[in-house]
């Protein structure tokens, strides 16, 4: 590769990173005018959030089913199978439920935003749109990015006590664990403060990454059929490489003291 080559990809990609910026700088800047504007955003929890419940609610069973088995074998080894309920609780509230739940939510509401923002840009509606003096960021990706802040913590939080329902039903209905030291060591073990709210921290954080990502493939997708496919793509890995990266970080911060 020439020098001059490099130089250009260097260039190419740190203005790619610059409008990145500007663009997310813009849409948090448009909170304020697109909550005054709330049914926009209704309808896009309601597009995001309840079309993707149901497969939120059955992962969560099934991790909260896997939970509980491998829970109780490994508890079971050192005389602690009482202490299942808390190791169902603590796994998913701070791990599992928001990573998985973002996981989730790339691959189908954020795949569902990148194609849609890509085809309003081959069918040339958002340059129609600002033919007619309507700012698409405004209109179209601002409704659509707090929407998806906004579901990411109520996908979340089914999903967590989902999980705690399956983990109940496997260590209590089936394998025969306490149900009094099941939850009680629950309620005893999970801080909300710490536990809860920094989990709620982290699918905030999520929710704020993967949206955004998903907005920004489609806004900046070429616009031909190819190029959607191919941005749609790029969400799903740049959302889900971001939400494990950015996973090891909160972690690190949130529960190392």
């Amino acid at each position: 590769m020439s020098l001059a080559a490099l130089g250009f990809a260097v260039r190419s990609k740190l203005a790619g990173i610059g409008q990145s910026t500007r663009l997310f700088l813009r849409l948090v800047a448009l909170f304020g005018p697109t909550l005054r504007r709330f049914g926009l955003v209704r309808d896009q929890i309601h597009f995001l959030g309840n079309y993707s419940l149901a497969i939120i609610t059955v992962s969560g069973l099934f991790v909260g089913f896997v939970l509980g088995l491998q829970g109780y074998y490994t508890l079971q080894r050192y005389g602690s199978a009482e202490a299942l309920g808390l190791l169902v609780a603590l796994s998913l509230v701070r791990e599992l439920g928001p990573v998985v739940t973002a996981l989730l939510f790339a691959g189908r509401a954020g795949t569902s935003l990148t194609a849609e923002i890509g085809l309003m840009k081959a069918g040339e509606q958002l340059s129609a749109m600002e033919l007619m003096a309507v700012d698409p960021v405004q209109r179209i990706l601002a409704p659509r990015f707090w929407a998806g802040v906004i579901t990411m913590p109520l996908l979340a939080a089914v999903f967590s006590a989902v999980g705690i329902i399956g983990g109940w039903v496997v260590g209590v209905l089936l394998i025969g664990v306490d149900p009094g030291a099941f939850w009680s060591q629950m309620q005893g073990g999970v801080d909300v403060l710490k536990d809860v709210g920094n989990g709620v921290v982290k699918s905030m954080v999520f929710g704020i990454t993967v949206t955004f990502v998903a907005l920004l493939q489609g806004f900046a997708a070429h616009p031909t059929p190819e190029g959607v496919s191919r941005a749609t793509t790029r969400t799903v890995v740049v959302a889900s490489l971001a939400v494990l990266g950015l996973d090891f970080v909160l972690t690190a911060l949130m529960f190392s003291i």
